[in-house]
């Protein structure tokens, strides 16, 4: 995938990253989810499409709270992974790998559309109006987003600069606490009903965050096999010098929920 704005136009492939993104992505905390079911969202027999679904975290975690679940993702190999993982904990989720821009169903088909971690990839002008007519009157569409900290955490600070050592044109880096992107075109099918921050610490070990961090965009799914492997090598020892065994790192949580007109 190249995207315009995004890397310098580096070429990245979400695929090449499906078993590190299975094995140590799954990190949202309890309050993400909270947030999400205290607006009503994604329970109780509603129908919800999560679109960039990667290896169905969101529909994984939130399958117990009763709604009716569909993932999309453009990678075959985080789908892959999506139905093993959801297959060997008994769940009937449904997933298929579709462009956002092609995943058709029927006007009025779902109660929630989620876009996590994923919104900046989508052609808005194919994408607004496609979510609006496929969502129920009065349906919702979540844009839903959780970063780390660069400048108030050292070592989350300390991976981006090996990061961008080797891959120069990563703009994934320098987050601060900011609304995550809702771009305009969607304001024309949807009123922005609420957005909100929160902070959040979240627990690693050594090797959780350094796979945490290989599954990422600017390491696994763009750099070369062989960068990757000299990546490996300087980071985990970054962190065996500067980290506990076990540590916390500064995140936070930008959530918008949008109302179809």
């Amino acid at each position: 995938m190249v995207i315009k704005g995004i890397d310098e136009g580096k070429e990245f492939d979400w695929g090449k990253t499906s078993s590190d993104y299975a094995k140590f992505r799954d990190i949202y905390p309890r309050e993400f989810y909270d947030y999400i079911l205290n607006l009503g969202l994604c329970k109780d027999g509603q129908k919800v499409l999560d679109l960039g679904t990667g290896t169905g975290v969101l529909p994984r975690n939130m399958y117990k709270y009763g709604a009716s679940w569909i993932g999309t993702d453009i990678a075959e190999n985080q789908i892959e992974q999506a139905k093993r993982l959801s297959k060997e904990a008994g769940m009937d989720i449904e997933f298929f790998a579709s462009r956002s821009e092609e995943v058709s169903f029927p006007d009025n088909t779902f109660d929630v559309i989620t876009a996590c971690q994923c919104i900046w990839y989508f052609d808005h002008d194919i994408t607004a109006p496609k979510f609006a007519s496929m969502l129920k009157p009065g349906g919702k569409f979540l844009i839903l987003y959780m970063g780390w900290l660069p400048y108030e955490d050292d070592i989350a600070g300390k991976s981006e600069e090996i990061i961008l050592k080797y891959n120069p044109g990563w703009n994934g880096c320098g987050d601060t606490v900011h609304h995550v992107l809702v771009p305009d075109q969607y304001l024309k099918f949807f009123e922005l009903s609420s957005i909100n921050e929160f902070r959040v610490d979240l627990p690693f070990s050594r090797e959780s965050w350094h796979g945490r961090m290989r599954a990422c965009r600017g390491v696994g799914a763009s750099m070369s096999p062989e960068t990757v492997a000299i990546w490996d090598k300087e980071h985990m020892e970054m962190l065996e010098k500067n980290a506990p065994e076990n540590f916390m790192v500064k995140h936070y949580v930008s959530i918008a929920e949008l109302s179809k007109l």
